[in-house]
């Protein structure tokens, strides 16, 4: 659904009109000022987003972030990934923070609602080891395949340029 933030402007020249922001510049906006929240790992984008990420590598920053957009405020919605060792409510503060200070800087829009849901809590390592994709299996499979296949034909120039040094000393 595409809710827009249609505030209305005028200039001094009396220019008419309004600026709006669809949803998903809402959305992204968020995603990339939540990148460097310490203790978070992620946002979980649901079912069908934890489909697609597993098969092909994905860095869709609006994955998991809901938004509402009215004339002059946001709320947002988050399922979030946290790190263990960390703080929830050192977190939540924190994403408060840069969420309030990228959507004012960037549209002027005040955040007035933060729901975050701590879905899940896992190590860096079971983080990194869940975000492998078929995709990166296919792609190591394949160097490993050229890494043999390379050693494969490597072998067999050493053993045809020995056979024919030997060829060459029975002479």
């Amino acid at each position: 659904m595409v809710t827009e933030n249609k505030g209305t402007q005028s200039t001094s020249t009396d220019v008419k009109g309004e600026l709006t922001f669809n949803d998903k510049v809402i959305q992204k906006i968020v995603g990339y000022a939540i990148e460097n929240v310490k203790g978070l790992l992620g946002v979980d984008g649901g079912f069908v987003s934890n489909i697609k990420n597993k098969i092909v590598n994905s860095d869709d920053p609006t994955d998991g972030i809901n938004v509402e957009v009215g004339k002059e405020q946001v709320a947002v919605d988050l399922d979030v990934i946290m790190e263990f060792g960390h703080n929830a409510h050192d977190i939540y503060k924190e994403l408060i923070k840069v969420i309030e200070t990228q959507l004012e800087k960037a549209t002027n829009l005040k955040l007035v609602e933060l729901n975050v849901q701590i879905i899940d809590i896992q190590t860096q390592a079971e983080y990194k080891n869940s975000r492998v994709t078929l995709q990166d299996k296919v792609s190591d499979a394949g160097s490993a395949i050229k890494e043999k296949t390379s050693d494969g034909v490597n072998s067999a120039k050493e053993t045809a340029n020995n056979l024919t040094d030997d060829d060459s000393r029975v002479k």
